[in-house]
């Protein structure tokens, strides 16, 4: 799909990335009001109403100061891909850019950021035996031996996708398997036209300050009332959307797999991990400008100028 905007060269979106706990969320907020627009989010998980304190949804202030898309707009129980995140997005924004000269995307789920910028290819059909073979070694040996294969089969997307979720790590391993070739290489094969122009901003700080953060938020959401939510969800931990770090762990504990101190410094070490995961992908693509947090102004010059440069 492409947008239609009469005066399209003049539409800019502009991306903010980074690993989870960095501060995208007040930074894309600031960034929105300067430019007087709204936010889309790039969050796989913030997307489902049902999931709040454990995705550190954005809060009710926050959603106040500045219109969100894509924050509690579906449910755990509809389907919704990546592909489905695109094609809904993409007419989202034909409608924003009627009226907006500037767009903010703020998220770390490098997945759907490459869907609106590059698109998807289709896939290969896969036999059902590989799937069904791979989700029976899922049940006799946990979810870790299929990590590993598909870090060894396709490093690229095992740094890009949630890797506890093992629907999604299934997925990539049957077309790695059946194809012989990484799930990563057929995504973005063909060059898709976007009317609009992208200006990629990556949030990072200092390694012992995100790890800081991280252990902070987490016992923030223990405090109000993570254990409480999962509970709620319980019954629903096998769908897709509960594969996520900090339901799985939770839900252990309310099996009595795990004691919740455990839970909880397992939560903390698993984020850590996904963060790592995150600023690797984000870092191979060399087109994103790198600053931290706290340098709004230098970030909305740099904004200011890129327009300036790619204006035409």
């Amino acid at each position: 799909m492409m947008l239609s905007s009469p005066n399209s060269n003049n539409k800019f979106l502009i991306i903010i990335a980074g690993p989870t706990a960095v501060g995208k969320t007040a930074t894309a907020i600031q960034i929105a009001k300067h430019f007087n627009t709204e936010i889309i989010s790039a969050d796989s998980r913030q997307i489902f109403k049902e999931l709040s304190i454990g995705v550190a949804r954005p809060s009710d202030q926050e959603l106040a100061e500045v219109k969100h898309h894509f924050i509690a707009n579906k449910s755990i129980n509809d389907y919704f891909s990546a592909g489905e995140y695109e094609r809904e997005v993409l007419i989202l924004l034909e409608s924003l850019f009627l009226s907006n000269d500037v767009i903010v995307l703020c998220g770390g789920t490098g997945f759907y950021i490459n869907a609106i910028l590059n698109g998807f290819d289709e896939m290969p059909k896969i036999d059902e035996n590989i799937r069904l073979e791979l989700n029976q070694r899922l049940l006799q040996f946990g979810i870790e031996p299929l990590q590993q294969q598909l870090k060894i089969l396709d490093e690229d997307t095992y740094n890009t996708i949630d890797i506890h979720n093992t629907q999604r790590v299934i997925r990539a391993l049957e077309i790695c398997i059946g194809t012989q070739q990484a799930f990563s290489s057929f995504k973005h094969k063909k060059a898709v036209q976007r009317n609009f122009i992208p200006i990629k901003i990556g949030l990072n700080i200092s390694k012992e300050q995100l790890h800081h953060n991280i252990n902070k938020r987490v016992d923030a959401m223990l405090q109000s009332g993570f254990l409480e939510e999962a509970k709620s969800l319980f019954a629903y931990k096998q769908h897709n959307a509960l594969q996520t770090v900090g339901y799985k762990e939770l839900f252990d504990f309310l099996e009595h797999k795990t004691s919740l101190s455990e839970a909880v410094d397992l939560i903390k070490l698993h984020t850590r991990q996904y963060a790592k995961r995150q600023l690797t992908f984000f870092n191979k693509h060399k087109d994103y400008t790198w600053f931290e947090p706290k340098e709004i102004k230098k970030i909305l010059d740099f904004i200011n100028v890129e327009r300036n440069i790619k204006n035409v």
